[in-house]
């Protein structure tokens, strides 16, 4: 049963002002001091254990972060390579499969999540993430093809039998290139074959050891803004490779990443640079890279973001388990207390009785 005080305070001037202020107090604890002891035993070495999983974390993230922080900078610059090529050959009557966009009817969405639990509202986050954009692509009139990479969005889509369940893939608890590499060439295949007009990758970005966001971002086609048939547009409203921004008072959209390295023509590469090849076959040559390095990315953001998330999950709950043991052990004292208390005046009864009767 809830127990509430109610707190009075007096102001100096004239009169007084009463204040109530509702307090939920600790919930009280009836066992006997057997179990009492059984639950602190218990209570401790489960912070044993989330102490442990906390230090593992601590120790495992700094490789992560390490991986995410080495890896953007080529990413993002490949990224802006491929943009500003396929740029210049926009004015040539040059068909490149990847970067041409086509009136789109399917998407393909790909998740990734981890593979263990006691990682706070991560996996669930990504999940929430993928499920909002499912049900904007269903609004949308159009249909979908779902890619689960993890283990735990492979058990929660698996459980669900309306979801358009296109591939379940696992991986290790270290993303690798290999494994990069797989998904990769399952997308490059779908939407070479026009099997899909659009991939996108649902996953959590790493920001900081104790931010990291769920974001969509667009991996093919690597072009502007896509629409279905009917014209309408069909990116996500938080698409990583689009934010709003404002130019002579209107709106427009533009790709955040890498745009300080523009010079002032905002071009990414000198216009007067010359291809020693064909940049058609520069372009086609940098695009399994490009698929490679963007998906290796997002499972090495996806990894840092797990292990930040379980190292501050076990964090809490270890802080959780001290609180809790100190509580236990103010009322095994207690008890313990009351008990000896209760011997003793049984003794002293006794005693004072024995002494009336001689």
């Amino acid at each position: 049963m809830s127990i509430f005080t109610v707190t009075v305070t007096a102001t100096a001037t004239a009169g007084a002002s009463i204040s109530p202020t509702f307090r939920r107090a600790p919930p009280r604890i009836r066992c006997g001091l057997r179990e009492l002891r059984e639950r602190i035993d218990s209570v401790k070495n489960i912070q044993k254990i989330t102490e442990a999983m906390k230090l593992v974390a601590a120790a495992k993230i700094r490789r992560s972060q390490e991986a995410v922080v080495n890896g953007r900078p080529f990413a993002e610059t490949l990224v802006e390579v491929l943009y500003d090529i396929n740029d210049r050959l926009q004015s040539d009557d040059i068909d490149v499969p990847l970067t041409t966009a086509r009136p789109v009817k399917k998407i393909a969405v790909v998740v990734f999540t981890g593979n263990r639990g006691l990682c706070g509202s991560f996996n669930n986050a990504v999940i929430r993430k993928a499920e909002a954009r499912i049900e904007e692509i269903k609004r949308l009139g159009l249909d979908y093809a779902l890619i689960s990479v993890g283990k735990k969005g492979n058990l929660y889509f698996s459980r669900n039998p309306n979801r358009n369940l296109e591939k379940l893939i696992e991986i290790g608890n270290f993303p690798t290139v290999k494994e990069a590499q797989i998904i990769a060439d399952h997308v490059f295949s779908l939407f070479v074959s026009e099997e899909v007009d659009k991939v996108e990758l649902v996953y959590t970005k790493f920001v900081s050891l104790i931010k990291f966001d769920p974001v969509i971002q667009t991996l093919l086609p690597l072009q502007g803004k896509v629409f279905d048939v009917n014209g309408n547009s069909v990116d996500a409203m938080e698409d990583e490779f689009f934010r709003l921004s404002s130019k002579q008072g209107k709106l427009s959209v533009e790709r955040e990443i890498g745009m300080k390295k523009r010079d002032k023509t905002g071009e990414f590469l000198s216009p007067v640079m010359e291809f020693e090849q064909d940049p058609a076959q520069i372009l086609d040559a940098l695009m399994p890279l490009y698929l490679n390095s963007q998906v290796l990315r997002a499972l090495q953001e996806a990894v840092a973001s797990e292990l930040a998330a379980r190292m501050n999950a076990m964090s809490s709950a270890t802080d959780n388990a001290v609180e809790l043991q100190k509580g236990l052990l103010r009322a095994y004292n207690c008890k313990r207390q009351a008990k000896i208390t209760g011997e003793i005046l049984e003794i002293v009864a006794g005693a004072e009785a024995l002494t009336e009767l001689e």
